[in-house]
C-alpha cells in the first residue's frame, strides 16, 4: 500500500489510505494535535471586539446579582424546576410558554445568522470572549511567544508555566463560581464560599468539577471546542446562504497571489494584491486560511481583516482584500431576487413572540392539576357507598403565599373529605393534597360519574377542573 505525498510522490503506509492533506486545522497529517499560537493583529475590529468582550464579561459577572421584581434577573433552578428570566418565573406547568420562548430563540438565531453570519461566534460567544481576551493574553504576558520562550532556560520556562497554571486555576475558580450563580443563586453561592465544604459536600464537588471543566476547556481544549464540539459551524450550510454576511477573501482582486517583483516585464506576469505573506493565517485563532473560502472552522473573529488591512496599508493599496461581505458579492455576482428567509424568519419570529406574550399575559396566578389517587381506582364502604381518592396539586405562580379552598360541584349527594382545606402553598412553590369523594353507588352510570373540582383563593383566583369519578357498573358491588 502506498499514498501520494504533498508533492505527488507515493509513500509507503499501512493498510489505510491517508488523507490528501490536513483534515482539521487543529490536527497534523499524522493525527497529532496542532497547537495554535495565533499572533494578535491590532486594528479597528480587534479594538471593537475587545471593548465588546469587556462589557460582556462585566455583564456575565453582574447579572446573577441584579434583581427585577424582587427576583434574580436570571436564575435557572434546575433541581426545583423553576426558571426565572427578567423577573418572571416559569414552572414545569408552563410548558407551552417555554416552548414558544425557545422557538423564538431559535428563530432569532436563524435570522441573525442569515443576516450577519456568525457574528455570535466571533463577537459574543463566551468561549471566544474568555479565550481570546483573557486566557491567551495572560498566557502571552507570562510565557511570551515561541521566540522568547526559546531564549529562556528550562528552569525559567518551568517557573513561568507553573505561574500560568496557577493564574489559570484562579480564573477557572472564578468562572466556575460565576457560572454556578446562574443555577443556584447568589445566596446559596455565598454560603458555599463562606462555609466549610463539609457543610455542603455536593455543592463543593459540583464547584470542583466545574472548575476542572473550565480549566480543561480554556487551558487545553481551547479552539477545539469550536471546531470539534460546537455544532454551530456544521449548521452553516442550512443557516447561511450566498448573500449572508461573512468574512471572506476577494479572490478576484487578490489572485494570482505571490510576491511582487520590483520589475514586471510582461503584462501577463502581473499578480493580484495578495502578496502571500501569510499574515491572515498566523493570526487566525482556529488555524485556517481564509483564502480557501468559507469554512466551518471560521468564527468570523475578523483578525484576518485587521492583519490584511495592515499589510495593504504598508503596500499603499486599498483595504478590503479580506473583508466583511457575502459570497455573491465577493464573487462579483449581481443581486437578484428576494431572500425569502429574510421574509419567512421575521414572520415566524413575530408569531412565536406574539404567542408567548399573549400566553404570558393570560397566564393564571396558579395552576391546578387533578390526578387519580394511588392504589385501587375506587373502594366500596360497608354501607354501599363508593370512595374515590383524588390528588389535587396546586402550583402557586404568584409572589405571595396563598391558601386555596377546594370544593366539589356537580354531585350534591356526594361528600368531600379534605384533610387540608384550605391548602397552603408558598409563593412560587407547589403543594399536593389528597381528598376523598364518597358518593352513593346508584349515582354511577356505566362505572363513572363526572364532577367538577373548584379551587379558589382570596386573591380572586377561581379555577374549575373536570374529573371523572370511577365506581361499579350499574351501581353493583365489586
Amino acid at each position: 500500500m502506498s499514498r501520494v505525498g504533498a508533492h505527488g510522490a507515493a509513500r509507503s503506509t499501512g493498510p489505510f489510505l491517508a488523507p490528501p492533506g490536513r483534515v482539521l486545522s487543529t490536527m497534523n497529517e499524522d493525527g497529532s494535535r496542532r497547537w495554535l499560537e495565533p499572533k494578535p493583529s491590532p486594528g479597528r475590529f480587534l479594538t471593537a471586539r475587545r471593548i465588546t468582550a469587556y462589557i460582556l464579561i462585566a455583564l456575565f459577572t453582574l447579572i446573577p446579582y441584579l434583581r427585577m421584581n424582587g427576583k434574580p434577573l436570571i436564575l435557572l433552578d434546575i433541581p426545583a424546576r423553576r426558571f426565572t428570566l427578567f423577573g418572571t418565573t416559569f414552572f414545569p406547568t408552563d410548558t407551552v410558554l417555554l416552548l414558544f420562548l425557545l422557538l423564538a430563540l431559535f428563530l432569532g438565531i436563524f435570522l441573525v445568522t442569515a443576516v450577519l453570519g456568525r457574528v455570535w461566534c466571533g463577537w459574543a460567544c463566551p468561549q471566544t470572549v474568555y479565550l481570546e481576551f483573557v486566557f491567551r493574553p495572560l498566557e502571552r504576558l507570562i510565557e511570551g511567544d515561541a521566540r522568547r520562550r526559546a531564549k529562556r532556560t528550562s528552569a525559567s520556562r518551568s517557573l513561568r508555566r507553573a505561574l500560568k497554571l496557577a493564574v489559570f486555576v484562579l480564573l477557572s475558580v472564578y468562572l466556575a463560581h460565576t457560572f454556578l450563580a446562574y443555577f443556584v443563586g447568589t445566596e446559596a453561592l455565598s454560603h458555599w464560599v463562606t462555609e466549610s465544604p463539609a457543610e455542603h459536600p455536593v455543592g463543593f464537588v459540583v464547584m470542583l468539577v466545574t472548575t476542572g471543566l473550565m480549566l480543561l476547556d480554556f487551558g487545553l481544549f481551547r479552539e477545539q471546542s469550536c471546531t470539534v464540539v460546537c455544532p454551530y459551524g456544521r449548521f452553516q450550510s442550512v443557516l447561511l446562504d450566498r448573500r449572508s454576511l461573512c468574512v471572506g477573501y476577494d479572490a478576484r482582486r487578490g489572485e494570482p497571489r505571490g510576491k511582487h517583483p520590483k520589475r514586471l516585464p510582461l503584462a501577463d506576469e502581473r499578480r493580484g494584491d495578495c502578496v502571500d505573506c501569510g499574515a491572515c493565517v498566523v493570526t487566525c485563532p482556529t488555524g485556517i486560511d481564509i483564502r480557501d473560502g468559507l469554512q466551518m472552522e471560521c468564527v468570523h473573529c475578523t483578525q484576518c481583516i485587521d492583519a490584511c488591512d495592515a499589510v495593504m496599508d504598508k503596500l499603499k493599496r486599498p483595504r478590503g482584500l479580506v473583508r466583511y461581505g457575502s459570497q455573491d458579492e465577493l464573487a462579483g455576482a449581481p443581486r437578484t431576487g428576494v431572500r425569502w428567509r429574510l421574509v419567512l424568519y421575521p414572520l415566524l419570529l413575530t408569531a412565536a413572540l406574539g404567542a408567548f406574550v399573549v400566553l404570558l399575559v393570560l397566564r393564571q396566578p396558579a395552576k391546578v392539576t387533578v390526578l387519580r389517587g394511588l392504589g385501587t381506582p375506587f373502594a366500596l364502604t360497608q354501607d354501599g357507598s363508593v370512595t374515590n381518592q383524588i390528588r389535587i396539586k396546586v402550583a402557586n405562580r404568584g409572589a405571595a403565599d396563598a391558601s386555596y379552598h377546594i370544593e366539589l360541584e356537580g354531585l350534591p349527594e356526594a361528600e368531600l373529605i379534605a384533610p387540608e382545606n384550605p391548602l397552603f402553598v408558598a409563593a412560587e412553590h407547589s403543594a399536593e393534597t389528597s381528598v376523598f369523594v364518597v358518593a352513593p353507588a346508584a349515582l354511577f352510570k356505566m362505572g363513572s360519574r363526572e364532577v367538577v373540582f373548584r379551587v379558589r383563593d382570596e386573591r380572586g383566583f377561581d379555577a374549575r377542573e373536570r374529573y371523572r369519578l370511577l365506581g361499579p357498573a350499574a351501581g353493583g358491588r365489586r
